[in-house]
């Protein structure tokens, strides 16, 4: 049997958080959730995940200083963004770090899932 997918959901409004957290299982994947950059990278967990989804705006450490300790620690790691503070240069500047994606608040459920199946090397169909 195939292992599922664990996406990690660094955000730190806690609805959104357990709503997102929610989708994913529903459609199939492992999720674990952290308030903040910290929280997750005290985890232990940066090895066990397979995708994280970051917010851009955080207290503390933001969404872009944690991608970029993050290809320092995990380069192989997949980010993607969801964000309700992304403007086009932060929007530019995450993509060309390599994130997979960065999504404005709201966004398309489809467009998001797409985002993840494309993260953790799965076919979207």
């Amino acid at each position: 049997m195939a292992r599922i997918p664990l996406i990690s959901v660094v955000d730190d409004d806690d609805s959104f958080r357990e709503s997102l957290l929610g989708y994913f299982r529903s459609v199939g994947f492992a999720a674990r959730g952290f308030a903040s950059a910290a929280a997750f990278l005290d985890s232990g967990e940066l090895e066990l995940a397979d995708c994280v989804t970051l917010d851009v705006r955080m207290p503390g450490m933001s969404g872009p200083a944690l991608q970029s300790q993050l290809r320092r620690l995990r380069p192989d790691l997949p980010i993607v963004f969801i964000t309700a503070h992304g403007d086009e240069t932060t929007r530019a500047r995450v993509l060309q770090e390599g994130a997979i994606a960065c999504l404005p608040k709201p966004f398309d459920g489809r467009e998001l899932l797409t985002a993840i199946h494309t993260a953790v090397g799965e076919r979207d169909d």
